[in-house]
């Protein structure tokens, strides 16, 4: 990594459930850009258990008041992260926020107008960009293989036929149901492949015996060269399909769900373990083509690595160096919209 160890920036967590504890502490304390200095718990006092020399806050207002705190990670419900991203910017820090971003356009544009008069940057938490089967697909998209593109489906699908107990996602409060859920994950892998759509359509679904919020969606994107791009996710799927199907004039594609990293740092695994990132055997992606013959050939073709650790790479070249972060803001409200509209 092209990192300046001489520069360390303090950085602070929200809260330390699942998220904390698998999708940023571990990486915040790998990456030697980065010292993770705070996270708020308001009840139990875990993180100093995993990490011995964080501070422990008891409210979001302690961590933003430390003044040695220069980003914010935002992982708070949904329906609190236009309100500390607002706050956490009133106090001069940089943030990373997690999807969704916002409820609505209106208040990412007032965020990105607030982080602009005060000279602070907005980083968005799209760490599926970083997983194992998209970066493989990204790789075959790549190689030209598949000739041109036809046709892509992507799936995000889980059984879970309850009301779940997070109140932020299943009652009707702002950014809560499936769609502000699994849908940012979704739309900005597309949005990063092929940018934004000519067009779109949405459609919407009530599944679950007394669900107050949709639990089903799917969405068709419309691109140039008749390159149509399919976005499904359910909540009352028994058998998972695959989560990724390409066709393409010279060949099909075809991936499952299979990224580990959130199993492994559950499990305990660490970053620096053998093994870390390496999808299950029986994973790995299947790929036919086809030559000018008519003749078939199909190969079964090795997973690539994931990590999350080059997002916050990016983040730190961003502030340190000026880079730009892969995640734009143009992604972000072009996200929005479809999930808005």
């Amino acid at each position: 990594m092209d990192t300046n160890i001489n520069k360390t920036i303090n950085a602070g967590l929200l809260a330390y459930g699942m998220s904390g504890k698998v999708f940023h502490a571990p990486f915040l304390q790998a990456h030697s850009g980065f010292n993770l200095k705070a996270i708020v718990e308001r009840s139990q006092k875990n993180a100093v258990n995993d990490y011995p020399n964080i501070t422990s806050y008891n409210s979001v207002d302690e961590l933003l008041n430390d003044e040695e705190i220069e980003l914010v990670v935002i992982n708070t419900p949904n329906n609190l992260h236009y309100e500390h991203s607002k706050a956490a910017l009133a106090k001069h820090k940089h943030i990373l926020v997690e999807k969704p971003f916002t409820a609505t356009v209106a208040q990412a544009k007032e965020l990105f107008e607030l982080a602009d008069s005060i000279g602070k940057q907005i980083f968005f938490y799209q760490n599926r960009r970083w997983d194992s089967d998209f970066t493989s697909v990204k790789k075959v998209l790549e190689s030209g293989k598949l000739g041109k593109l036809n046709e892509m489906h992507l799936r995000y699908d889980r059984y879970r036929n309850v009301i779940g107990p997070k109140a932020f996602k299943e009652n009707p409060v702002e950014a809560s149901g499936l769609l502000y859920d699994l849908g940012p994950h979704l739309l900005d892998q597309v949005i990063s492949l092929f940018g934004k759509p000519l067009s779109f359509h949405k459609i919407l679904g009530k599944n679950r015996v007394g669900t107050l919020v949709d639990d089903y969606f799917s969405i068709q994107l419309s691109y140039p060269d008749s390159v149509q791009v399919f976005v499904t996710s359910s909540m009352l799927v028994v058998d998972p399909q695959a989560a990724f199907v390409l066709h393409g004039v010279n060949g099909s594609f075809i991936k499952q769900r299979a990224d580990s990293q959130e199993e492994q740092l559950l499990a305990g695994m660490k970053l620096s373990d053998e093994g870390y990132g390496i999808e299950a055997d029986g994973k790995e992606c299947s790929l036919t083509t086809i030559d000018a013959d008519g003749n078939k050939t199909a190969e079964i073709i090795q997973s690539e690595v994931g990590s999350y650790l080059p997002l916050f790479e990016a983040i730190y070249q961003a502030i340190i160096n000026n880079k730009p972060y892969p995640v734009t803001r143009e992604n972000v409200l072009t996200q929005l919209e479809i999930i808005e509209s």
